[in-house]
C-alpha cells in the first residue's frame, strides 16, 4: 500500500515563500514521475509540477519562474519550492506519483497553501 506524506503547506503573505514536501511511504514502487497538482477554489485540479526519473521537469505556465520542483529518486520524495506567492495560488496542494511500469496514479491527501494578508 502506497502513502504519500505531505508537508509544509501554511499560510503566508503575498510575495512570501513555501516549501512544499511529499515522501512516499510504505513501499518499494518505483515512481516514473512525481510532482504536485493543485486545486484553487472553483476550479479543477490542475498541474503544477512534475519531476521525472531521468531528471526532465515541466512547470505550469503559471509556475514558471516562481516554482522549482525538486526530487530524490532513490528515497521516492519530490519538494517543490515555491517562491512569490500571490494570493492565486491559494489551494489544496496534492503530491502525486506515476507508478512504473502500470502508469497508475498515487495520490497524496492534499496540504493547503493560502496567501493571504
Amino acid at each position: 500500500q502506497v502513502q504519500f506524506v505531505e508537508s509544509g503547506g501554511g499560510l503566508v503573505q503575498p510575495g512570501g515563500s513555501l516549501r512544499l514536501s511529499c515522501a512516499a511511504s510504505g513501499s518499494m514502487f518505483d515512481f516514473s514521475t512525481m510532482g504536485w497538482y493543485r486545486q484553487t477554489p472553483g476550479n479543477n485540479r490542475e498541474l503544477v509540477a512534475g519531476h521525472g526519473t531521468d531528471g526532465t521537469t515541466n512547470y505550469a505556465a503559471h509556475a514558471k519562474g516562481r516554482f522549482t520542483i525538486s526530487r530524490d529518486g532513490a528515497e521516492n520524495k519530490v519538494n517543490m519550492q515555491m517562491n512569490d506567492l500571490n494570493p492565486a495560488d491559494t489551494g489544496v496542494y496534492y503530491c502525486y506519483g506515476m507508478h512504473y511500469p502500470t502508469m497508475k496514479t498515487y495520490w497524496g491527501q492534499g496540504t493547503q497553501v493560502t496567501v493571504s494578508s
